[in-house]
């Protein structure tokens, strides 16, 4: 359904899911481990992985906590990009990468829900992708001492909202990591 023409492709794309991103992060290690199913489901289908890593004031590059998670190790051939603004798109080489793959369709995860995945989910579907969320794969920090709601309020909002994400001619919606198939891609 995607937009983009000549672009039968999906890719797993892995957002921010990088030691001081997640350290805290709710439910944390069974969202890394999801993260890791997905990464291993995608690979033994041909399915396309891009990594995403955040940098900036707060994380620096380079820095013990900008690496991406012990439990997560980017292929050889995996396209890692680098970004410093919440969607994943912006100021970054992931368009081009995702057009060279062929890439139309988006299945989403990562950190953190409330910043780089909600931007990086709206960013692509107004760019002409499919984008999928994986309602288990993505997770955020506690934020209530700034009058944000629970991380597990989050999260559950973001899938809710997202699961009823429309645009014309593309799709959007939530699935959860048990009911991702990458031989159906």
């Amino acid at each position: 359904m995607t937009t983009l023409e000549g672009r039968p492709n999906t890719a797993l794309l892995v957002v921010d899911v990088q030691r001081d991103v997640v350290q805290e992060a709710h439910q944390r290690d069974a969202v890394v481990a999801n993260v890791a199913a997905l990464v291993e489901g995608a690979r033994r289908g041909g399915v396309p992985v891009v990594w995403v890593q955040h940098s900036d004031e707060g994380l620096v590059e380079g820095s013990d906590g900008w690496r991406i998670v012990p439990e997560l190790t980017p292929g050889d051939t995996e396209p890692l990009v680098h970004k410093s603004y919440g969607d994943s798109f912006e100021d970054t080489t992931v368009e081009a990468v995702l057009a060279g793959l062929g890439v139309g369709r988006l299945l989403v995860t990562g950190a953190e829900t409330d910043a780089c995945i909600r931007s990086t989910l709206h960013g692509a579907l107004v760019r002409g992708y499919d984008a999928t969320l994986v309602g288990d794969a993505h997770t955020t920090g506690d934020k209530s001492a700034w009058g944000a709601p629970s991380p597990d309020r989050v999260i559950a909002h973001t899938n809710l909202y997202w699961t009823y994400q429309k645009a014309p001619g593309r799709t959007a919606g939530t699935v959860e990591t048990k009911d991702v198939d990458f031989g159906g891609f």
